[in-house]
Parts: structure tokens; C-alpha cells; sequence
């Protein structure tokens, strides 16, 4: 173990121990939210009601064609809410998709913003309410720890998918689309205010996004969980609930979309999850996903599915503890904290693959690891409080467990 190492697991705990007394002063809470069937045609009565007007709503193209969402604007013009809409159509916001989604909420004087779709749409347009704050910065001044600082305008997240979990969280994702890193605005300012979780919106989505997204909650759960050092009862009991959550129903969504009581606890899996790690943080499964997306555009939500497993089995027995309990929660058993953790994560891999997600990527090249582990050891140290911190090889070890 090298001097250079141990100076920065020092580094990187110390940071932690102090943002650990930090956040009992940050206000992290959980948004209000509309809970249940058709709930997204109630929006424009709730909206009126908080006195809330001249609306940005962000999207994708395609939604505006639902009869659900078109059902939600029919509501607006029926409550006298003024909107206008602001899509994006591919598959992660960059920092041009912010810049061009802030200039319509100045123009139109908009006042209100309202995210519709999955997490990049919900990223997308937490992009939009920093810059609201801060016009004169560029969204790589806004990427960080606790830059925006100042509140946003009302932030009113609809989740389309059962995931992200973004309708709940502090994190803005955004890729600069000039380097084409992928990074993260992380401030509890981004916390929605209300969120509106109706699961007749997930019914149509494929299987396999449901499938991937379903994944990336049960990522953020059991990041959020093995991470631990920043939690509270709260976030360690929502992590919890989620991992069983998705335990219990993702097969079912995956094999019957139509399901609704599956589909809306996915996406309470989801809501809590995006709770818990809001505090608890992820760790490296998200810091390598995101050098993915970054690169090769893979989807987030299959890059945490093929990484959980690889970066849980690579911490070894310093997540062992911790993932006994989650298999506890789901009732996955084994004769002692070991095997009941390897227990869980050959579940993972078990519910992977029975939904046809790969094991490993085959796009990964010799010449971008390097850029890959830079990244990612920018994002993840010092903040995530990962179970063990890794050195440049670690990383590199698991990169190449993950190429094919």
C-alpha cells in the first residue's frame, strides 16, 4: 500500500466524518407527493390551489401524444394555468439541452417548473431551475457539491419511469457537451417540492426499461445502504423498504406490465431509494456507470444493473455485514454474513439475467480506462463513503471484470 494511497483514504474519511456533522445542517426533505391512478390529471387543480402559475413544462416529444398527458394539460386550461413546453428527445441532458430549456423559461416568463419522464428529463430540468438561479454560470460551474445554494423556482417532478428516483434527490446529472464528461449538480435546493407518482404512466413502458430502471432502484438502494456512514434511521430504514420492494416486484412489473399494484410500488421503490442515497450517496457503481454513459452512451440504468453486482462482489467482506442484512429483508438466507451476502448479490445477477440484461460490456476500449478511472475517482472521492476506498487499480481491476 503505497504512502500516496494511505494519505488519501485519510483525505477521503476525514472529508466524510466532517460532512457526516455537515448534513444534520443541510435540510434534506422528503417532497409532498400525489400518490396513485390518474393522479396526473389532478395537477392542474393542486397547481392552482398553491397559488402556482406560468409553467415550464419539460419533456419529450413523444409524451405530448399520451392521452394521460394530454388529459394533464386539458387540466391546466381548465384551471387558468398558463404553460409552456420545452422538449428533448435523445436519451441525456447536456449542458446545451439546459442552456436552451432556461432560455424558454426566461422568455416565456415562466415561473414554475414541471418535469415529465424519466430521470434525464427530471435532470434535465433541475439543469433549468439552477440556471434560474444563476444565469451567468455555465452548468460545469454548477457541477459539484452544494453550488446552487440559492432556492429554485417551484420544482413540480413526474416520474414516467420507476427508477431514478430523481423526482426525490438532490442530483442533477448532466453531460458537457463539449468533453462529453458526465457529472453531477448535488444540491439539496434540487429536492422537488411536490412529486406526483401515478403508475398508469409506467404501464407502457417496455420491459426492458422497466427491466433497467427497476434496477437502478434497487442500485441507489443498495449503494445508499453499504455506503451507511452518512445515514440516518431514516434513510437506512427507506433503503431497506426499496431493496424489498423491488425484491417482491420486479419480476411481476417485467412480466406484466399491466400490473398496477406492482407498478406503483415500483415506483415507491424507486421514491424511497432516491431518498435514501439523497443523504446516503451512491457510490461506485454510479461513478463508473457514469463514465459509460459519458463515453459510450450506454443507459444508466443498465450500466448500474451489470455494475452492482461486479462492485458489490470487489468490496468483499467490508460489505458483507451490510448485505446480509439486505438478504435478511428479502428473506434470502445463508449460514453466515458472507454467504447470505453472496447470496444477494447472486440475485441480482439471477434477476439479470432472467430479464435478459448482460453480464458484461463488450465497447469498453484499451485507450479510454485511464479516462474511465480519472473520472471516476473525481466523482466518487472524497464524498461517496464507500465500504472500501479504492486506489487507481481497484478500478482498473474492475473495469476489466466488466469487458467481455
Amino acid at each position: 500500500m503505497s504512502l500516496s494511497y494511505k494519505l488519501e483514504v485519510i483525505w477521503c474519511r476525514s472529508f466524510q466524518a466532517v460532512l457526516k456533522v455537515g448534513n444534520y445542517f443541510l435540510g434534506y426533505r422528503m417532497p409532498k407527493y400525489l400518490e396513485g391512478p390518474g393522479k396526473i390529471k389532478e395537477l392542474g387543480e393542486f397547481l392552482k390551489a398553491k397559488n402556482l402559475n406560468d409553467v415550464l413544462l419539460v419533456t419529450e416529444t413523444g409524451m405530448l401524444r399520451w392521452s394521460m398527458v394530454q388529459s394533464m394539460l386539458d387540466g391546466f386550461d381548465a384551471a387558468g394555468i398558463r404553460y409552456a413546453v420545452q422538449t428533448f428527445d435523445h436519451p441525456d441532458p447536456t449542458s446545451d439541452d439546459v442552456e436552451l430549456g432556461y432560455k424558454t423559461y426566461k422568455e416565456k416568463g415562466c415561473k414554475t417548473i414541471v418535469a415529465l419522464g424519466g430521470g434525464s428529463r427530471m435532470d434535465c430540468a433541475k439543469g433549468i431551475a439552477a440556471k434560474a438561479v444563476h444565469p451567468k454560470k455555465t452548468i460545469s460551474q454548477l457541477q459539484g457539491i452544494l453550488k446552487v445554494h440559492w432556492p429554485i423556482p417551484t420544482f413540480v417532478a413526474i416520474p414516467t419511469t420507476a427508477g431514478t428516483g430523481s423526482e426525490t434527490t438532490v442530483a442533477a446529472v448532466i453531460t458537457d457537451s463539449a468533453t462529453h464528461r458526465k457529472a453531477a449538480i448535488n444540491d439539496p435546493f434540487l429536492i422537488p417540492k411536490y412529486a406526483v407518482l401515478d403508475p398508469e404512466l409506467t404501464v407502457g413502458l417496455p420491459p426492458h426499461i422497466t427491466a433497467t430502471t427497476g434496477m437502478d432502484a434497487l442500485a441507489h438502494a443498495v449503494e445508499a445502504y453499504t455506503n451507511h456512514t452518512y445515514n440516518t434511521k431514516l434513510e437506512n430504514k427507506l433503503a431497506k423498504e426499496a431493496v424489498k420492494l423491488v425484491y417482491d416486484n420486479i419480476l411481476t412489473v417485467f412480466e406484466d406490465g399491466s400490473n398496477l399494484e406492482a407498478r406503483q410500488k415500483m415506483q415507491r421503490a424507486a421514491f424511497y431509494a432516491g431518498r435514501a442515497f439523497t443523504r446516503g450517496c451512491v457510490g461506485y457503481v454510479h461513478a463508473v456507470g457514469h463514465t459509460l454513459g459519458g463515453l459510450y452512451h450506454v443507459p444508466h440504468g443498465l450500466a448500474m444493473a451489470v455494475l452492482l453486482p461486479h462492485v458489490m462482489r470487489e468490496f468483499g467482506a467490508s460489505a458483507h455485514k451490510r448485505l446480509a442484512e439486505l438478504a435478511d429483508v428479502c428473506g434470502i438466507g445463508g449460514e453466515n454474513q458472507a454467504e447470505k451476502a453472496n447470496n444477494f448479490i447472486r440475485w441480482i445477477e439471477q434477476t439479470n439475467a432472467r430479464m435478459g440484461l448482460p453480464e458484461k460490456f463488450d465497447m469498453i476500449k484499451d485507450e479510454d480506462i485511464e479516462q474511465m478511472i480519472t473520472w471516476a475517482r473525481k466523482e466518487a472521492n472524497p464524498l461517496y463513503p464507500v465500504p472500501v476506498v479504492w486506489s487507481r487499480e481497484d478500478f482498473r481491476r474492475l473495469i476489466q471484470s466488466i469487458r467481455k
